[in-house]
């Protein structure tokens, strides 16, 4: 990836530092999960960070996000506690909902941060709603709602697009193309072919397809889209082509996919290929890569040690925050 000459050290280890934290956070989740400490669902984004980092670092503090269920990514890297965070994933009272949400429904809105959704393109009519509100009250935001392939064939998405489309909303619909809904490929599912992006085409909302394992090419894109959008011109779509590390959810084998599949993609790894570039660039060392990873695999150890230290939620709190 060609580095922005614009970029200082301080901004590409920075953009380092949270993609870092997101896999490190990643796979000691993973562990924790089959040490049976993390229970439930868990959904780890291994591989796309480079999205959720490159996308984040476009936006501004009113811009408001919406995300499905692998949301780990894209709440730390909008700035969340790891510590609540990993709280949440235990089922903690220190979690980001007190214990209740856990890994598929991290929220922060003190961050704009509306949360994950567990029902696929269930957060399309929500993103969608968040932004004509936005645009009713003559806010200068934009909506980001990612969602994953597995989405497309949901009539939300089309309802979504339409409704955008109609009324002008100030909309960033970003796809997150992994190539896999659960266990089925793209070409198995979707009719639309391998390029989905031109779906919206029907919809007259601009689009373009791009590499999600580039941080600064998803970085520029976003930059872009949002400043087309903040322009007056509606919604817009990016289809980002990734690919996940981990199957579907800790649950899954993997037995659909051939091994040969991730080898090919092993090279094009945003925490294989962004850090050597920086390092090329001759304004990081190699000194200040090692120093970040140690740095923010102690911050992960502090985050376990925090969750596991935390009091689960008293009974009573099962009559909290509900509607009587």
């Amino acid at each position: 990836m060609k580095i922005e000459e614009q970029l200082t050290k301080k901004s590409m280890l920075s953009l380092y530092r949270e993609m870092q934290l997101i896999r490190v956070f990643e796979e000691r989740c993973g562990e924790l999960y089959m040490q049976g400490k993390i229970r439930g669902f868990l959904h780890l984004y291994i591989g796309e960070e480079a999205i959720a980092v490159g996308t984040s670092a476009a936006l501004e503090p009113q811009d408001y996000i919406v995300t499905h269920y692998r949301d780990h990514g894209h709440a730390l890297a909008r700035g969340m506690d790891p510590n609540a965070v990993m709280a949440e994933l235990y089922g903690k009272s220190t979690g980001t909902t007190g214990g209740k949400g856990g890994s598929m429904h991290l929220v922060d809105s003190s961050r704009n941060f509306t949360g994950g959704y567990a029902i696929v393109g269930g957060q399309l009519p929500i993103a969608t709603g968040l932004a004509l509100a936005a645009q009713e009250l003559g806010e200068d935001r934009i909506v980001v709602c990612y969602f994953g392939d597995g989405a497309l064939n949901q009539g939300e998405f089309h309802e979504a697009f339409n409704l955008a489309s109609i009324w002008k909303l100030p909309v960033l619909f970003f796809l997150e193309n992994n190539l896999y809904g659960m266990g089925s490929g793209i070409e198995r599912t979707f009719a639309g072919g391998k390029d989905p992006y031109t779906v919206s085409d029907h919809y007259k909302i601009p689009s373009r397809q791009i590499d999600g394992m580039n941080l600064l090419e998803v970085k520029k894109a976003t930059e872009e889209a949002r400043k087309k959008i903040l322009s007056g011109d509606g919604p817009y779509f990016i289809e980002a082509i990734c690919y996940r590390f981990r199957g579907h959810s800790m649950a899954d084998p993997m037995n659909y996919r051939d091994q040969a599949e991730d080898i090919a993609w092993k090279p094009r790894d945003p925490l294989v290929t962004y850090p050597a570039d920086i390092v090329n660039s001759g304004k990081v060392s190699q000194e200040d890569i090692d120093k970040i990873y140690q740095e923010v695999e102690k911050q992960v150890e502090a985050a376990i040690e925090f969750a596991e230290s935390s009091p689960f939620p008293p009974p009573e709190a099962l009559y909290h925050n509900i509607y009587s």
